[in-house]
């Protein structure tokens, strides 16, 4: 199993107070990654055990759902309980400070419904291809 690299984990700045870096900066580092926002979400109102996790976050691999958990465990935001069970039973929920990122998470989901993700180019920058050149400029 992966261990949280530290070199990836350490603080990109030492102080937060918009000299160097910003306290919006040290927040995305903490929940930055392709599924955390996802298991932040699905912890937000139940404690839920690994395979019940990859389920409704979809199309994840183990490892890399388990590294994604190890960082938040390792940020304070999650709480992993391992019980002494046959076969091993692993649940997770979110600490005081993951709660805390509720409203933050709400938010984000809010503005995902009002600002649904397109595939196609809406901007004759972004267009690519034969499709391009049928963008008027």
């Amino acid at each position: 199993m992966d261990t949280v690299d530290d070199e990836l984990r350490s603080p990109r700045f030492e102080r937060y107070d918009c000299s160097g870096g910003c306290p919006v900066e040290a927040a995305l580092e903490q929940i930055a990654g392709k599924w955390k926002g996802l298991l932040i979400y699905h912890l937000m109102d139940e404690t839920l055990r690994f395979n019940e996790l990859a389920r409704r976050v979809g199309n994840v691999t183990q490892r890399s759902l388990t590294k994604q958990l190890r960082e938040l465990e390792a940020d304070g935001i999650v709480h992993r309980e391992v019980f002494a069970v046959v076969p091993p039973r692993v649940e997770y929920r979110l600490t005081e400070k993951g709660r805390r990122l509720r409203e933050v998470i709400e938010a984000l989901r809010s503005w995902g419904m009002e600002h649904p993700r397109r595939r196609e180019a809406t901007s004759p920058a972004l267009a690519v291809g034969p499709q391009a050149a049928a963008l008027p400029l």
